[in-house]
């Protein structure tokens, strides 16, 4: 769980803790504020502690439980402002992959300019359908999910037509090893190649390839998408973080600068794309 998600979460959990202090008709305790919910103790001991993460419907009840049902407008805006960072794969994925998709395409069409870095897959801006569909088939076992396949894929094919719209910009880097990882067949794969070398010099896309031999400044680490200079979004196991504030945004602009620096492009990158085409047997 990230440091500030628990932060916000704790800071929320002091909140109701004033509030059960200030009750209309006198301080509860703990034990006497469950009893009035009906809830177990353990439950209140958990939201004021920041151990458990509160419904809108656990937020109107404390409040007004404790006769501060003004309070509720505050603490809903609270719990929104810090669950919207953390979007967990449990619930995005409750009805499968492609709402996600979906969501996505939103992102993305409203966006001019893209700025991703993808450490272990080739990015779904760029990818085949055929590729894409045997990475949505490795989540879904994964995750565990709802098996939508053949409609994800179809909504992350309509999400690529923002390539060919003027205006529109996908810088784009990728670590070498990506290129590497078979997620597929070998003539998926190398079908996914072909398209990555079609798109040098593409007028909206500008492909870096990160060499492994490269002198690094810093490790691969998480991919990352960032969209404008207004959202990052980046994919965790667990979850996908969407992270708004300007400084954290300015940082994930300084990481993907670091890397640019280590990319190759144009040929160069055509050169690596290659190398790892010739050694997949198919």
């Amino acid at each position: 769980m990230s440091t500030d998600y628990q932060r916000a979460r704790e800071e929320l959990g002091r909140r109701l803790r004033e509030l059960r202090a200030e009750c209309a008709d006198g301080r509860l305790t703990g034990t006497q504020l469950a009893q009035r919910l009906g809830w177990p103790q353990s439950k209140v001991s958990k939201l004021e502690n920041g151990r458990q993460t509160p419904t809108d419907d656990d937020l109107r009840a404390w409040a007004d439980a404790v006769g501060h049902s003004d309070a509720f407008p505050e603490l809903s805006a609270r719990l929104k402002g810090f669950e919207s960072h953390i979007r967990s794969w449990r619930r995005q994925l409750a009805a499968g992959h492609t709402p996600v998709q979906e969501t996505w395409n939103t992102l993305v069409g409203e966006s001019q300019i893209l700025r991703m870095w993808e450490s272990s897959t080739i990015s779904g801006m760029v990818q085949t359908a055929d590729y894409a569909r045997h990475v949505f088939e490795c989540y879904t076992d994964l995750r565990r999910s709802p098996r939508d396949t053949e409609e994800a894929v179809r909504a992350r094919m309509k999400r690529q037509e923002w390539l060919y719209r003027p205006g529109k910009r996908l810088k784009l880097l990728m670590w070498e090893g990506a290129l590497w990882a078979q997620l597929c067949p070998p003539d998926v794969l190398v079908a996914q190649l072909d398209r990555l070398l079609g798109l040098v010099g593409m007028d909206t896309v500008s492909l870096g390839i990160v060499p492994l031999g490269s002198a690094l400044r810093l490790p691969p680490a998480n991919s990352f998408c960032m969209l404008d200079d207004r959202l990052v979004v980046l994919e965790d196991w667990h979850a996908e973080l969407w992270l708004d504030d300007a400084e954290t945004i300015a940082l994930y602009g300084r990481v993907w600068d670091t890397f640019a620096e280590a990319a190759v492009y144009g040929p160069d990158a055509q050169q690596v794309i290659a190398r790892v085409r010739r050694s997949v047997k198919v």
